[in-house]
């Protein structure tokens, strides 16, 4: 049945199946490209790295008239990181189909933004604020819009963005699709996503089985608060690390980023202080192996996808099981193994013990000897 589904769709989209070499659709996309295709709004939560993307995009590109010179898809995401991976999907699996696409977002050169929708794109993605902006300005003209996509829903629908993006939604005609995906949909979410829909199908896929379960390790450190950067230039001496390091807050970041470089540590950093460039550049030397540390914040890091994470590290404990689900889940995609290791103090260890237990998870404690794991 799944392979009939692609089967079924433009000639261009089996054309990039073919070339990606993905045996069959995940659960997410067997569930979402039929309903979606068929006009359905869909409010979807899967896990990390489960393919969601594809599960809306392909249905979107499906639709889009490429000889019609207007906006006929929008897609909202959270961060400029997440704008910007869409978009290279978009013109992977777009190819040869004339459909054309643009990225605006918050911080971007306004006066470049109004030359891409100049060029018509069919298909139009940024971050909210920028997109209600244009919006307002009437230089986005959503009357031709078909289908609204919430990428990472849970984290547009904050209350700091869950006005913008209704604002949005409604800017459209009433026969529009809004199309929700999120890693995690807790229960405020999910009403203020059926509010924002129509007799929404919801789908929910708590782990995928076409998918080889993932080998994934959860082990912990236990060390004094001061001692954790210590610990942290240790597992940088691992042979072979690829770690992705989460912080909560910028100023801790900062702090840190210093006390390596102090060590010839080569770490990136990755916050929303950063100027899109610098973002950018930290991003491509960490892809690229260039340094093999990304010390990020959970916002700037949502949706990043990077091949070959080894590790993630909770430097900070998370504050909640979303927040472990949605760090750790950068490592071990789509089967690959991987390691989950979270820095904590003794009174962290607790807390630690209860997401684990809640997750069904086992984290070992373990120490370093001899710039080992034991």
């Amino acid at each position: 049945m799944t392979q009939s589904l692609i089967q079924n769709m433009k000639p261009f989209i089996q054309e990039a199946w073919k070339k990606s070499a993905f045996q069959q659709p995940t659960t997410v996309q067997a569930e979402a490209i039929q309903p979606a295709l068929e006009g359905k709004d869909i409010i979807a939560e899967s896990p990390t790295g489960t393919g969601k993307t594809l599960a809306y995009l392909l249905p979107v590109l499906e639709k889009i008239d490429p000889d019609k010179q207007a906006v006929q898809a929008v897609i909202l995401a959270s961060s400029q990181e997440l704008v910007m991976q869409i978009l290279g999907e978009i013109q992977k699996w777009g190819e040869g189909s004339g459909i054309k696409a643009a990225s605006f977002i918050g911080g971007a050169n306004v006066k470049r933004q109004l030359e891409k929708l100049k060029k018509h794109p069919h298909i139009a993605l940024g971050t909210p604020g920028r997109v209600l902006e244009l919006i307002k300005q009437k230089k986005l003209k959503m009357h031709e819009v078909k289908t609204v996509v919430l990428d990472e829903g849970d984290q547009l629908l904050v209350p700091e963005h869950a006005q913008t993006v209704q604002n949005i939604v409604k800017s459209t005609l009433k026969d529009r699709q809004v199309l929700l995906f999120s890693a995690t949909l807790p229960p405020v979410i999910e009403q203020l996503a059926k509010e924002l829909t129509g007799d929404a199908e919801v789908i929910r896929v708590e782990k995928d089985d076409t998918i080889q379960a993932a080998a994934v390790d959860h082990i912990y450190f236990v060390a004094e608060a001061r001692d954790k950067i210590k610990m942290l230039e240790k597992i940088f001496r691992l042979e072979g690390i690829k770690a992705l390091v989460f912080v909560k807050d910028i100023g801790n970041l900062k702090v840190m980023a210093e006390k390596l470089d102090f060590k010839n540590i080569a770490s990136g950093t990755l916050h929303s202080d950063l100027s899109k460039f610098d973002r950018q550049k930290a991003i491509k030397n960490f892809r690229t192996g260039k340094t093999n540390m990304l010390i990020a914040t959970d916002v700037a890091a949502r949706g990043l996808d990077i091949k070959g994470v080894t590790h993630v590290v909770h430097f900070d404990l998370p504050k909640d099981i979303n927040q472990y689900v949605h760090r750790s889940g950068r490592t071990g995609r789509f089967g690959a193994s991987g390691t989950v290791i979270s820095l904590v103090t003794e009174r962290e260890e607790r807390e630690l013990k209860k997401i684990a237990k809640e997750l069904g998870l086992t984290a070992e404690k373990k120490t370093m000897r001899g710039g080992q794991i034991v």
